[in-house]
C-alpha cells in the first residue's frame, strides 16, 4: 500500500517534528502515461526478467536514499514479484515500470521510451485524458484545510479563498486528502511528503471534463455552512503561481516578476529558473532601486539551469564577497546590499531549492514557509533495461551535500528558519500572510542571520 499519513497529524505540527525532515513512509512515482492509438504487443519480450533486472538494478543504485526515504525495498519486491502477468503490451509494461519508479520516491524519476517511434499506451482504468482543473488550489493549515485561491469554476459556485472546508466529496477533508494522495501516488513520482502534499492540493486536483466535486465549506465571516458542487470544465488552469495573493502594480514577465510593497519593501518572485536568471534579476533589482528590504519569492518554483552563484552574488554589496561557509563575490550592476527575506514551500524544487536554500544556508537570508522545500534536488543517472526498449532516469545522489547537517536535498528539501501557516483571514481579504510576515522580519531581522547591512554600509 502507497500513502502519506496526513489525516490524523497537522502537517505543519508534523513539519516542526521532523526538522531537520525524516521523511517517512512516502509513496511515488514517475512519469505520465503515453497517449496513442496503438500499443506494440510485448510478446518478444520478458516482461518478468525486465522487471526483475529494474528491481535489482533500483536497488543497486539507489538503495542508500530508502533508509531516509522510509522505503521497504523487500516489500515492494513482493508487490512487483507477479506484475509480468498483467503485461500483454508493451504499454502495458511502461505502466508497471512507472509504477516501479512510484516506489522509489524521486521526483525525477520517469521511464525513458529509447525507441522514438515507438507507440504506447497505458491500461484503459489508468489513462489521463482531457484532464482540467476545478479552479481552486487548497492549502493545509494546522489539522484543517481551506481554499488558498478561487478562480473560473470554483469562484463561480461561491468557494471563496480562506473558506474552511468541512466535507469533500462527503469525506472529511483530511481524509480525502490522504486517500488523494495514495491514489496519485501510485504513478506520479514525489521525493517528500511536503512535495506529495503540495502536488495534490494544486496540479493533482486535476480530473477528466465532467467530473463533479461537492463541497462542504464556510467562510472566515459567517458560521454558515455552505454546499457547492465544482464542475469540472475544459481549459481550467491546474498550475499555480505560488504566493497566496499577488501584490499589484507586477513587473516582469512569466519566469520572473517583481513589485514594490505597500511596506516600502521590494518583491522579487522567482517563478521559474532560466539560464539568465542573474540577469533577469538585474533588471529587477534596478527596477526597484534601494527599496528598505528584499522579499525573494520563490513559491511555485519549479525548477531550471541557472548560475547559481551569480545570483547569489545580485545580493553581495559591490567590491565585496560574503557566505559562510562559501564565499560568493558581488555580480551584476545593481548590487543589493539590504536585508532580505526568502519565502518557500513545497512546491519549490529542483534548482529552485538549491538557490533559495543557499541564502539559507550561506548567511545572506532568513527563510520562512508553511513548509520545507521538495526535496527534489540530486544528480541522475540513466539505467537500460535488456529488452532495450526502456530506460530508468532516476537519482543517485543529493544536491548541495553541506545543506542538513551534510545530508543534501534529496528526500528532505531545505526547511525554513521559520514555519509561517497562512492565516484563513487574510487569504479572504486577499492578503498573503507570509508576504506580510516577511516585510516585518526586513524591519526586524533576527540576530542569526550571519550578514549585518550596517557591516557594508546600508542605510533605510
Amino acid at each position: 500500500m502507497l500513502g502519506f499519513a496526513v489525516g490524523s497529524t497537522s502537517f505543519v505540527a508534523l513539519l516542526l517534528a521532523l526538522l531537520p525532515i525524516s521523511p517517512e513512509a512516502l509513496g511515488t512515482g514517475g512519469g505520465t502515461p503515453a497517449r496513442a492509438a496503438t500499443s506494440a504487443p510485448a510478446q518478444e519480450l520478458d516482461a518478468e526478467a525486465e522487471i526483475a533486472f529494474a528491481l535489482d538494478a533500483l536497488e543497486e543504485r539507489c538503495g542508500h536514499f530508502f533508509e531516509l526515504k522510509g522505503i521497504d525495498w523487500g516489500k515492494v519486491r513482493k508487490e512487483f514479484e507477479n506484475a509480468n502477468e498483467d503485461v500483454e503490451t508493451l504499454g502495458d509494461l511502461h505502466y508497471q515500470l512507472t509504477r516501479l519508479l512510484a516506489r522509489v520516491h524521486d521526483g525525477h524519476a520517469y521511464v525513458k521510451v529509447l525507441d522514438e517511434g515507438l507507440t504506447l499506451e497505458w491500461p484503459e482504468h489508468a489513462r489521463q485524458e482531457n484532464h482540467t482543473g476545478p479552479g481552486l488550489f487548497l492549502v493545509q493549515i494546522g489539522k484543517k484545510l481551506f481554499v488558498k485561491e478561487s478562480f473560473k469554476t470554483g469562484a463561480d459556485v461561491g468557494l471563496k479563498p480562506g473558506a474552511e472546508l468541512l466535507k469533500i466529496d462527503g469525506e472529511k477533508p483530511l481524509a480525502w486528502l490522504e486517500e488523494r494522495i495514495e491514489q496519485v501516488s501510485d504513478t506520479k513520482s514525489f521525493s517528500s511528503v511536503q512535495h506529495a502534499q503540495f502536488f495534490v492540493l494544486s496540479k493533482g486536483l486535476t480530473d477528466p471534463e465532467g467530473t463533479r466535486l461537492e463541497f462542504q465549506f464556510k467562510l472566515p465571516d459567517s458560521r454558515k455552512k455552505k454546499t457547492a458542487t465544482v464542475t469540472y470544465t475544459a481549459k481550467v488552469s491546474a498550475v499555480p503561481n505560488g504566493p497566496a495573493a499577488m501584490p499589484e502594480d507586477i513587473e516582469g514577465s512569466s519566469d520572473l516578476h517583481w513589485a514594490m510593497l505597500p511596506s516600502g519593501h521590494g518583491w522579487i518572485h522567482v517563478r521559474r529558473c532560466p539560464s539568465d536568471l542573474a540577469e533577469r534579476v538585474d533588471e529587477a533589482l534596478a527596477s526597484l532601486g534601494e527599496p528598505r528590504g528584499i522579499v525573494l519569492d520563490f513559491r511555485g518554483c519549479s525548477g531550471g539551469g541557472f548560475d547559481h552563484d551569480a545570483l547569489y552574488g545580485r545580493f553581495v554589496p559591490e567590491g565585496e564577497t560574503f557566505g559562510t561557509p562559501k564565499s560568493y563575490a558581488s555580480a551584476g550592476p545593481n548590487p543589493y546590499a539590504g536585508p532580505v527575506v526568502v519565502i518557500v514551500d513545497g512546491s519549490v524544487a529542483s534548482a529552485g531549492e538549491t538557490a533559495s536554500g543557499m541564502f539559507k544556508e550561506d548567511g545572506r537570508a532568513w527563510m520562512i514557509g508553511d513548509s520545507p522545500t521538495a526535496g527534489m534536488s540530486s544528480g541522475k543517472t540513466t539505467i537500460e533495461l535488456p529488452s532495450g526498449q526502456f530506460a530508468l532516469y532516476v537519482s543517485i545522489s543529493s544536491n548541495k551535500g553541506r545543506f542538513n547537517g551534510g545530508r543534501g536535498i534529496e528526500g528532505i528539501g531545505v526547511p525554513p528558519n521559520e514555519v509561517v501557516e497562512y492565516d484563513p483571514e487574510d487569504l479572504f481579504e486577499g492578503r498573503d500572510t507570509l508576504i506580510l510576515r516577511a516585510a516585518e522580519l526586513l524591519d526586524d531581522m533576527p540576530k542569526s542571520v550571519p550578514y549585518k547591512p550596517a557591516d557594508f554600509g546600508f542605510e533605510r
